[in-house]
């Protein structure tokens, strides 16, 4: 039992070092006045090589506020997004906005704040909120002219356990298509029966990542 329970305080104090060796390499990646969040990894630029996406949080101690029920005081920095090509042994910055992400730490009213998740797919960056219940929503970046382009949205709306709507917009083609639940009124034994409606949007240019003021706004 003492060798197991060794091996795995061996295996937490190696993980831990490692990720404090991370943690320290990016530093010089982070602007003065934040912190690095999290780290997610994947290739952007079609080049083979792994890129990083840092998520960087605010230190303003002015943003130490009581929560909504003023409990607790909380860290509502906001965060942002810092976008890294790999260069040989370095990293260049391909894009970079330090405040379109709310903190972890807002209020939600009667229920929970949505949950932010990035991951890299395909070459893409995606953005992704979840609110439970209520439903989700994602934007799809993909790097091309400089910066990380806006080229999707993704929205499902939902009340518990029925569907109420889906969006999908693709700003490439400028095209719009939107799901209806038509039975989302009636009982719940009904079959969901999905009305589509596509339509053309207007844009006369694709949003950039480093453009965005707050994602919390940004719907369509």
């Amino acid at each position: 039992m003492k060798k197991v329970l060794s091996a795995l305080l061996l295996l937490c104090t190696l993980s831990i070092s490692a990720q404090d060796t991370v943690d320290k390499y990016f530093k010089k990646y982070v602007p003065k006045g934040y912190v690095l969040q999290e780290i997610i990894r994947g290739d952007l630029n079609k080049d083979g090589v792994e890129d990083c996406v840092l998520i960087i949080k605010g230190t303003d101690k002015h943003m130490l506020l009581p929560n909504q029920w003023e409990t607790e005081i909380v860290d509502k920095n906001r965060r942002g997004i810092r976008v890294l090509f790999k260069k040989g042994n370095e990293y260049e910055v391909a894009s970079k906005n330090y405040s379109c992400l709310s903190s972890e730490n807002e209020d939600g009213g009667v229920y929970y704040a949505p949950e932010l998740d990035l991951f890299i797919q395909d070459n893409k960056l995606y953005i992704s909120y979840t609110h439970g219940r209520y439903g989700s929503w994602k934007y799809t970046f993909r790097y091309q002219r400089g910066d990380m382009e806006l080229i999707g949205y993704d929205s499902y709306s939902s009340r518990g356990s029925t569907s109420l709507s889906i969006v999908s917009i693709n700003f490439s083609t400028k095209k719009r298509l939107d799901s209806v639940n038509i039975n989302a009124e009636l009982e719940d034994e009904v079959e969901e029966k999905f009305v589509d409606t596509w339509s053309n949007i207007n844009m006369p240019k694709l949003l950039r990542l480093s453009e965005i003021k707050d994602f919390d706004g940004l719907y369509f």
